[in-house]
């Protein structure tokens, strides 16, 4: 099913949207369905919102997909997620590359499938002239990560710790920080998602389960997200 998207004017379209993909187990419990067969429908949900980003004129989306923190999940889970990770790639970069998608991938994919790390450094590489939407994928993501990342490449060079250098050595420094935070499953956290990048980021945080989160779902949030008054710290202005 599609959804018009909301007319918006380009000063009131998010530049930079980042989504916290929450409530797949939750969704496939509801459905007696094993945890996997959420995870799969999540990935369609995933397709949708990239489609709709694309189309409202969304510059760069990124997707939080699997956490550091996710490793201490039961190993059984962590290898289907894996796997999942492995057929999307195959199934759906010729599709985005098509598109003008341009993929990245930030986080610390050391303990990553060798499989996986190839697939993802061949998007990378495939799609890297592209000039569409930048789609930024978190896998083995933390944002305490980051930030630590960021500083140990400023010590290794001998420079110092300013915010000014941390913000040029994260994961995605070029990108700009995102304007709209997307929450799904309810919960009313960051989970150590961006931590750098949110801090005056507006975050729109809905009950809707992830694979439920559909096309009129994404134009309710950037309806919302174009209703902010976005002062960084300011006053509003006299009228």
């Amino acid at each position: 099913m599609t959804c018009k998207l909301p007319n918006l004017p380009d000063a009131r379209i998010p530049g930079h949207v980042a989504v916290i993909m929450d409530g797949n187990g939750r969704w496939a419990k509801q459905r007696l369905r094993p945890r996997a067969y959420g995870h799969q429908v999540g990935v369609r949900s995933a397709r949708r919102i990239v489609r709709a980003s694309h189309r409202a004129g969304v510059k760069a989306l990124t997707l939080f997909a699997f956490s550091q923190e996710n490793w201490q999940r039961p190993l059984t889970e962590v290898s289907l997620l894996m796997s999942l990770f492995v057929r999307t790639l195959r199934r759906e970069v010729g599709s985005l590359h098509r598109s003008g998608v341009r993929m990245r991938f930030i986080g610390d994919h050391a303990e990553f499938p060798a499989e996986l790390r190839t697939l993802m450094h061949d998007a990378e590489t495939l799609t890297r002239d592209n000039s569409g939407l930048q789609l930024v994928i978190a896998v083995g993501y933390g944002g305490h990560w980051d930030v630590a990342q960021a500083a140990s490449s400023l010590c290794r060079d001998g420079l110092p710790i300013t915010p000014q250098a941390i913000e040029s050595r994260l994961a995605v420094a070029d990108l700009p920080h995102p304007d709209l935070l997307i929450r799904t499953g309810g919960e009313k956290r960051l989970s150590n998602f961006l931590m750098w990048q949110l801090a005056y980021t507006e975050l729109h945080l809905v009950d809707t389960l992830w694979p439920d989160f559909d096309e009129a779902a994404f134009a309710a949030a950037l309806s919302w997200y174009a209703s902010r008054d976005r002062r960084y710290g300011r006053v509003p202005e006299a009228s």
